[in-house]
């Protein structure tokens, strides 16, 4: 018996099998993703529980330690016995604290002191610090950092007395907490009797005067902290959910405080991530005393089957829906495939009769579509083209404007019809090229490109471009004009934006240094002209960078806005105001007849620029110095003038800034001297061509040294011994003072620290600090690191500031001294009454010295009001309980009256000049003093 043939599934059946399984999978895969959805959920929330639960362990530890800081914060003395009694119930409550410290800032004149304080404690106990080889004696320092309290100290008897010092987690830790005022903790390292991880929390504490005095400390176990984190909040109990915690952001092994099983996911392709998301790991950085600790949660493995039996059942019921479906599909399609046999032979007939009657229809549209084809490409080219297009009688008035004219040009058609250009375009003939455009008309020629403006129905300006060809008839008689018409406003805009842009800064409108060129061609035409001078003024902005550095540049760009606006104002409408570049502007100011120059004008622009600024919700006061040169005078080309008023200008900075100087030949000289200068000075520090003098600082009453101020000099090979006041404001502007500031820093302090290993007296010695120095980032290390890498005590530094100095931001220059006193260097203000600083701004300043300005010295003999001034000075020194040095002390009746009136001490010619290392050390072994008071009048003035 034959067999019956394999019958292959119809299209439909296929596509109802293919639809089906595919539906059933994607259905499949997304309630598994509501299922994978729902168990992430869960799991975020418990990964969430043990995030906390490790956060309030490691708070509770802070706030342990914050309550044990405030017994040594409150000033009063704290007993060891109160130190044990109140840290024993906090290590009885908290298992994971190893022990509690007090660590003390001990001076090196204080060590033997604080070691015989320890030996009353545990017999033999010295200073010690670790060593390769274990403890050891600490070595001799400037300062140390000494574990003075250990609570418990059965178990941790190394730690007492040692000296963390040089522990660099420890000392970063501390100045993090520094800054922050909140307990910080230190990296992870391993206790040396148990071998378990553990870390230091520190909390400094300071004294009633801002120093440091030390810091409280909390040795914590890391693994038992967060051991005890999870199980006190019963999150240990299970182990369906793993959890690990690293000290720092990364999962470093080397940093692992606690593993319960593994918690790094491995890596999939993409498509099985899509098909199975990974739902069962997260990892958390939180951040507790200062620093990042990593909460690494992960799920346990789990049977795919036991979380996902909605969606299997889905999946298989719909399989088999689509089986069912299928086989019908496929019994319907065979029935159809005979009904369309039949239909095709019942049709075939009708399409043969059919086809003539469709050819000759077809010919027909094809006739009348190419028409059709036909006008539209001619509308389409005209719209590609142009705007619009329109026609002209012989008499060149408008018959006809299309494209939508009034719609794009703002005017209505109808007041165009009927008229020539020239008529609705008022002025066109006024033009060349208006005038050229009737000329081709009235020849009959063709144009191109005309462009005219006009104004439209609402009032706004707008530009046409046209082009149009004469038309003629048979015998060759002009009939009209027909052409195209555009709108080309935006363009022209955009070219007058170009222009504007090329010649005007952007920021603030001025012309720029191009317009400026043309301008200043211009005015010097007119001077030529009219035999009247011209005046260029280069200003400059006296404390621009202090605002950019402060404030920022987006408040920069305000203050040069401000000040662009107030010089338009306070010149004539026709002076030129131009921005050269950064915070210099350009002023070009011609005389006329009836407005004569005068230095008023320039008064008056200096004025204006000192009105106060507000930026954000400060006040600023910003001043300018101004150079000016004229033309035409002598020494003054038209070529150099702007380079003239910048000599000028400079000189005005010189002066004191704020202030305007109108340029001479002699400036010129002045300054090729300050460009040797600087480029000798570039040179001079590598070329040790710096030396110090030393100029002594007497005590008035017992007639001693007692400290000396370190002065520059610069020894130039060439120029001989260069004076300060010709290169240390050139060392100013050009930043070069920082590390010339740094040398002196660091050899005064050399110098003094090898006087005093020699066996000479204990002296101080004062530097000056710039303003430079004084605003530079890295102002507190240069001063640590020039103690430590010397030696020398903090004590015997002191550091000059001037007034102007922090007088112009008074916060943050308060917390700068505050943390520059608690390196333990003594703070001096060098010529007090100079400047512009309030006396209430005095008593928030740690200051120990006031110097008195050699201004004011000078002349106190003769002069009641600088005699009424010192001793003003004397007076408001002593009731802040600061010392008062006196400068430019050169005669014995100013040392008398300073005396009478209770000066501290005096440096000046009358004791000594300022003299070269050796000569100063001669004088320190020949014991030179002051003669006492009562035999100071037969005393002969030293050489």
């Amino acid at each position: 018996m034959p067999r019956r043939p394999i019958r292959s599934l119809t299209l439909a059946a296929a596509l109802t099998l293919g639809g089906g399984l595919a539906a059933s999978l994607g259905l499949f895969v997304g309630v598994s993703h509501l299922e994978y959805d729902n168990m992430a959920l869960a799991f975020a929330q418990r990964a969430d529980e043990r995030v906390a639960a490790v956060r309030q362990g490691m708070n509770g530890a802070i706030e342990v330690l914050a309550v044990t800081n405030q017994l040594f914060s409150n000033g009063e003395p704290v007993s060891r016995e109160r130190f044990a009694d109140f840290t024993a119930r906090l290590l009885e409550r908290h298992q994971f604290i190893q022990a509690f410290h007090y660590h003390r800032v001990v001076r090196a004149d204080e060590r033997a002191a604080v070691e015989a304080e320890l030996q009353r404690v545990r017999p033999g106990a010295v200073l010690t610090e670790k060593t390769p080889g274990g403890l050891a004696p600490a070595l001799p320092r400037g300062r140390y950092h000494v574990i003075e309290y250990v609570e418990p100290m059965q178990g941790n008897e190394g730690a007492f007395g040692l000296d963390l010092s040089r522990d660099a987690s420890l000392m970063t830790a501390l100045d993090g907490a520094k800054n922050s005022g909140q307990p910080t903790a230190t990296s992870l390292f391993t206790l040396v009797r148990t071998g378990t991880v553990a870390f230091d929390l520190v909390m400094p504490v300071f004294g009633k005067r801002g120093e440091l005095l030390g810091n409280t400390a909390a040795v914590v176990r890391g693994k038992q902290l967060v051991h005890e984190s999870l199980l006190g909040a019963g999150l240990l109990e299970r182990d369906d959910i793993f959890v690990s915690v690293y000290a720092g952001e990364q999962a470093d092994p080397a940093a692992l405080l606690l593993s319960t099983g593994p918690t790094t996911p491995r890596a999939r392709p993409a498509l099985a991530s899509w098909l199975r998301p990974d739902h069962g790991a997260s990892a958390t950085v939180l951040r507790a005393g200062g620093r990042p600790w990593r909460v690494e949660v992960a799920a346990a493995p789990r049977p795919f089957l036991a979380d996902h039996m909605a969606s299997v059942a889905l999946l298989v019921g719909g399989i088999l829906v689509t089986l069912l479906g299928t086989a019908f599909v496929q019994s319907a399609g065979m029935r159809a495939r005979k009904v369309q046999q039949l239909v095709r032979q019942r049709t075939s007939d009708l399409r043969r009769s059919n086809r003539r009657l469709i050819e000759d229809m077809a010919a027909r549209e094809r006739a009348e579509k190419a028409l059709l084809q036909s006008e539209q490409r001619f509308r389409q080219l005209v719209a590609m083209s142009s705007d619009w297009y329109w026609e002209q009688d012989k008499d060149f008035r408008f018959t006809m404007i299309t494209g939508g004219f009034t719609e794009k040009s703002g005017v209505a058609v109808e007041g165009l019809l009927g008229k020539t250009r020239w008529e609705y375009v008022p002025g066109l003939l006024d033009s060349e090229g208006g005038r050229e455009h009737l000329v081709r008309m009235q020849a009959h020629e063709a144009f191109t490109n005309l462009e005219y403006q006009i104004v439209d129905d609402r009032g706004d300006t707008r530009w046409f471009l046209v082009n149009g060809q004469p038309i003629f008839d048979d015998q060759g008689a002009l009939q009209g004009y027909r052409g195209t018409g555009s709108d080309i406003t935006e363009r022209k805009l955009t070219e007058q934006r170009v222009h504007h842009v090329a010649q005007h800064d952007v920021l603030t409108g001025l012309p720029n240094r191009s317009l400026l060129q043309d301008r200043l061609g211009q005015a010097l035409a007119y001077a030529n002209r009219s035999g009247r001078p011209v005046w260029v003024m280069l200003i400059d902005l006296d404390r621009f960078k202090f605002v950019n550095d402060s404030m920022g540049h987006k408040a920069g760009d305000v203050l040069l806005v401000t000040v662009a606006a107030r010089l338009r104002s306070s010149l004539r409408d026709a002076d030129t105001v131009a921005r050269l570049s950064g915070d210099e502007f350009v002023a070009i100011l011609g005389e006329h007849a009836d407005e004569p120059l005068n230095p008023a004008i320039v008064q008056r622009v200096m004025d204006a620029v000192a009105q106060p600024v507000m930026l954000g919700n400060k006040e600023f006061f910003v001043t300018c110095s101004i150079g000016v040169a004229v033309y035409p005078s002598e020494g003054t080309s038209s070529e150099n003038l702007i380079e003239h008023a910048d000599i000028a200008m400079y000189r005005a900075k010189k002066l004191g800034r704020n202030n305007f100087q109108f340029y001479t030949p002699a400036m010129n000289e002045e300054s090729l001297e300050r460009v040797r200068i600087e480029s000798a000075l570039r040179n001079a520090l590598e070329r040790d061509e710096f030396v110090l003098h030393y100029q002594p600082q007497v005590d008035l009453k017992s007639g001693q040294i007692v400290g000396m101020e370190a002065l520059i000099r610069w020894n130039h090979p060439e120029l001989g011994m260069v004076p300060p006041g010709r290169f240390v404001g050139v060392a100013e502007e050009t930043g070069l003072i920082v590390q010339i500031g740094a040398w002196v820093m660091r050899t005064a302090c050399a110098q003094n620290k090898a006087w005093q290993d020699a066996g000479l007296p204990r002296l101080r010695v004062a530097v000056n600090l710039s303003a430079r120095q004084f605003g530079a980032p890295d102002l507190l290390e240069s001063l640590e690191s020039a103690l430590y890498d010397t030696g020398l005590d903090p004590a015997c530094l002191e550091i000059e500031l001037t007034e102007s100095l922090f007088m112009s931001d008074v916060t943050p220059a308060v917390e700068l001294l505050h943390r520059m006193k608690a390196l333990g260097v003594n703070l001096s203000i060098d010529d007090f009454g100079t400047g512009y600083s309030s006396f209430s701004y005095l008593s928030r300043f740690p200051i120990d010295v006031l110097k008195i300005d050699r201004s004011f010295v000078a002349d106190i003999t003769h002069d009641a009001n600088d005699a009424a001034i010192v001793t003003s000075i004397i007076a408001l020194a002593h009731n802040l309980k600061l010392a008062v040095i006196a400068e430019g002390v050169e005669t014995a009746e100013q040392l008398d009256y300073l005396r009478s009136h209770g000066c501290d001490e005096m440096q000046g010619y009358y004791f000594s000049k300022p003299l070269p290392a050796d000569d100063f050390e001669q004088l320190l072994r020949q014991r030179r003093a002051l003669p006492a008071p009562q035999l100071e009048q037969e005393a002969s003035l030293p050489v």
